[in-house]
């Protein structure tokens, strides 16, 4: 088998409207949203994030019904200027789960979690000190 390629993530939520408007607080545009379903594009790669206990598979729905969604799994997201997001998430009156700071594996970070638990990653791939250090 020969892998080609990824394309997309599932998210199962509890609240649509909350994520829309959560990820919509990020500057990201909604693509498409209906009753049970709202999908992000970033660049080519798509996010959709599908209403709790809609999806027709077993293995699905119990994960709909997790309370632990996404345990495990970072989402990362690349942007240029990491003390720049942060400040501009704060703004928007979100509250990021850590600080950023430079990592042991060369990136600079901070960790948000979304309205349910999925944990996104902002930053940028060299390490930079924080200037207020």
């Amino acid at each position: 088998m020969k892998i080609k390629g990824a394309s997309a993530y599932l998210c199962y939520v509890d609240d649509l409207d909350r994520t829309a408007e959560f990820y919509q607080k990020l500057g990201l545009e909604i693509n498409q949203q209906t009753d049970d379903r709202v999908i992000i594009y970033i660049n080519w790669y798509r996010i959709d994030f599908v209403k709790a206990g809609q999806a027709d598979y077993d293995q699905f729905r119990s994960e709909a019904a997790s309370k632990g969604k996404g345990a495990g799994v970072f989402f990362y997201f690349s942007v240029d200027d990491v003390d720049g997001a942060f400040a501009e998430i704060k703004s928007q009156g979100l509250k990021p789960a850590t600080e950023p700071q430079p990592t042991d594996w060369g990136t600079y970070e901070f960790v948000l979690l979304d309205p349910d638990g999925y944990k996104l990653v902002f930053f940028t791939r060299k390490a930079k000190r924080n200037p207020q250090n």
